[in-house]
């Protein structure tokens, strides 16, 4: 599983399953720093280090003095993680900066429990400095403890504690009065009240620990702050890993994992077969988990109960609905079975919203699981968009690692049904969702280019990524592959590209490349079949081997990706194949007979498919350029001085020149006007277009497709 978080190596007195965090505070790295940058870098050293927290959740604060810039006077100010943000990514716009008097004075205007919800709407009253960072539902938290840092994490060593059947017990056995305990409560302004309320009661403590959500530990420093949360975090470790030494944990196995070969090949078959069940008005996106803790869960004997019990901590049912599907091994290819699974499935999360929601409440949103268990398998979840299905997976992750850590405690204690309807459908909750931008035209879209490391094949990557497809990255050259993918992850993000090493030539090749997407993302949406070479010669030097390769890899190199490609967008019940063409396609030229015929022989490939694939919604269209001279590969090549050799012109100065005056528009065809052909075919722009051909060549009459 990837993740851009680092987990604490565990140490000679705290190795097991937790990893006991470690302590990363420089003095040199730390040294001259304003409070505010302090603040900051405290909060990507917890943010960074999985053992801490994970993507999003947590949050860090500190009360600094400031300037009030109307008055000019001293004002107190409190800094805290905004809503939305993640501690390990953010910067310093990512605090919300608040008046700490208006704050604590807010306290006159709440009405009790029951209208909590109506102080959110005060908080930016108390805006510091015009910051447009909206304050999260955790500010009353930090604002109403009496310290200047605090911290709010939530490790799964102290979320194990605290979904524990022992776990105030556990406490008090760990730290006797040192931490305290509040039995669960739902965050807000009430809680804030509550904290401040026992702090009062409770001097000297060193933090607490919140039953079923998370740790809230405090001091009067930046630097003794951390010290104290990464202290009480090994202790947590140190205490659960002792516990666990040498005991089964789920209740043992009830089998064992079946080899990595064939997960792998059951995710290729499966995902996108539940892809297309789970997705509606928008296509969902998967990802596929099969590391050693997740295997050690699904294969156990308490899978099942424990996943019924559903997850407890907030920070994870937000992310992954409070209980997961888990489906039998034994039936994977009955999709008569998948099918009335996932609707028994919808059935009782509509059950359960109907069973909890109140006129005020929001509407149901998708009844469909976001985590699907299989035992011997792995872990599957499907969201929007890459990243959601990936973070939704490593929640679920640590709500397993969660479980091993209360069984050792008692058992493990899931949270009320009703009490997770209240996080789950909160109205702030909604209005996190409501304040997301729009999806982009491609999302949750996948797409796969054959030959992206080239010109044209990087273009087309680049412009589908902008509009927010996922995609494959396919290429005979592994060093330049390498190159694009990196530099398409560092601009995109690395959740929505992937890549793998394709011959297109090689059937073995094409075939592992389609799985792999499949198993990446879940399906396939889109595909640029653009791989490509080209040669010259006149018939009679024209050898069977130059005839034979320029066939192979522009006529059957576009027949092999598409027959992969046409299973995968049958199943999702829709698809897009774009074949990069060539005006040689229509337009006869001069000594390149081997590559214009296999050019024309992928065009024809093309309207047969269209043909045939669309009963399945499955269009099929080309794109014709011509002369395509910057950033190709082709014309750096043997090619760029065959086709100045058959123009009488010379390659260096004359070739581009030759052509931009050559087209009846007189301008030059660059990658960037492929692509932009190539994603027209992709879109919904084009959603009635099959069998076409779009000239990219800036006019030439010859290859007029009529």
């Amino acid at each position: 599983m990837t993740t851009n978080r680092e987990a604490g190596p565990p140490n000679d007195t705290g190795a097991g399953p937790f990893h006991v965090p470690s302590n990363r505070w420089r003095a040199d790295a730390a040294g001259g720093k304003t409070p505010a940058e302090l603040l900051l870098y405290r909060s990507s050293l917890l943010g960074s280090d999985l053992a801490i927290t994970n993507f999003g959740g947590g949050n860090t604060s500190a009360k600094l003095d400031g300037i009030d810039p109307l008055t000019r006077q001293p004002a107190r100010v409190l800094w805290v993680k905004g809503s939305g943000g993640d501690l390990g990514s953010m910067h310093l716009d990512g605090f919300s900066t608040l008046y700490l008097d208006k704050l604590l004075g807010l306290e006159h205007l709440y009405r009790g429990a029951d209208h909590e919800d109506e102080m959110v709407d005060y908080l930016p009253h108390c805006t510091f400095n015009i910051n447009p960072r909206a304050a999260s539902i955790d500010t009353p938290l930090h604002a109403y403890l009496p310290f200047t840092h605090v911290d709010h994490v939530h490790p799964d060593a102290i979320i194990a504690i605290a979904t524990a059947a022992d776990g105030e017990a556990t406490v008090r056995k760990i730290w006797g009065g040192a931490v305290g305990w509040l039995p669960w409560q739902r965050p807000g302004f009430d809680l804030g009240l509550r904290l401040r309320d026992h702090v009062r009661t409770h001097p000297g403590l060193r933090g607490l620990v919140l039953g079923g959500h998370g740790l809230i530990c405090w001091a009067n420093d930046a630097r003794s702050c951390y010290d104290n949360t990464i202290g009480l975090i090994t202790d947590a470790v140190r205490h659960l890993n002792g516990q666990l030494a040498g005991k089964p944990v789920f209740g043992g196995p009830a089998m064992t994992p079946r080899p990595e070969a064939e997960r792998h090949a059951v995710a290729a078959h499966l995902m996108p077969v539940l892809r297309s069940m789970v997705s509606g008005a928008r296509p969902m996106l998967g990802h596929f988990t099969d590391d050693a803790s997740t295997l050690e869960f699904v294969c156990s004997r308490e899978c099942g109960p424990l996943a019924a019990a559903g997850t407890a901590c907030p920070d994870h049912f937000l992310r992954t609905k409070v209980t997961p599907l888990v489906l039998n091994p034994e039936r994977l290819m009955d999709e008569e079975y998948l099918a009335a699974q996932l609707e028994a499935y919808r059935q009782q999360y509509r059950a359960y919203h109907a069973r909890c929601a109140d006129s005020n409440d929001p509407p149901i949103r998708d009844a469909n699981p976001v985590v699907i268990l299989i035992p011997g398998i792995g872990r599957l979840s499907f969201a929007s968009d890459p990243t959601t299905a990936r973070v939704a997976s490593e929640f679920y992750g640590n709500a397993i690692n969660v479980m091993r850590g209360a069984g050792a405690l008692g058992g493990y204690r899931g949270l009320d049904a009703r009490e997770a309807f209240r996080i789950e459908y909160w109205s702030l909750e909604e209005a996190k969702l409501r304040r997301l931008p729009p999806p982009k035209p491609l999302a949750g879209r996948i797409a796969l280019v054959t030959g992206a490391a080239g010109g044209i094949g990087a273009a087309c990557a680049r412009r589908l990524l902008a509009a927010g497809a996922c995609l494959m990255v396919t290429d005979l050259a592994p060093a330049e592959l390498e190159n694009v993918r990196s530099e398409l992850s560092g601009t995109y993000g690395r959740d929505f590209v992937r890549a793998a090493v394709c011959d297109v030539t090689d059937e073995s090749q094409v075939q592992a490349a389609f799985e792999q997407c499949a198993v990446e993302f879940g399906g396939l949406d889109i595909l640029v079949a653009n791989a490509g070479l080209a040669s010259a010669a006149p018939i009679e030097q024209t050898t069977v081997a130059l005839w034979r390769k320029n066939h192979d890899v522009l006529a059957e190199g576009y027949f092999l990706a598409s027959r992969a490609a046409f299973p995968l967008m049958r199943r999702q019940g829709r698809g897009s194949i774009i074949f990069i063409g060539s005006k040689n396609a229509l337009a006869a030229t001069p000594n390149a007979s081997a590559y214009a015929s296999a050019k024309a022989a992928a065009l024809h490939l093309a309207r047969c498919l269209a043909v045939e694939g669309a009963a399945d919604s499955i269009r099929v269209n080309i794109v014709n350029p011509d002369a395509v001279i910057r950033g190709s590969g082709i014309w750096n090549g043997d090619w760029r001085s065959q086709r100045a050799s058959a123009h009488g012109i010379d390659p260096g100065t004359e070739l581009e020149e030759f052509y931009r005056m050559r087209s009846m528009l007189k301008l030059n065809v660059l990658p960037e006007d492929v692509a932009e052909a190539a994603y027209f075919f992709a879109s919904d722009a084009s959603a009635k277009s099959t069998a076409n051909i779009l000239n990219v060549d800036a006019g030439n009459s010859a290859a007029f497709p009529r």
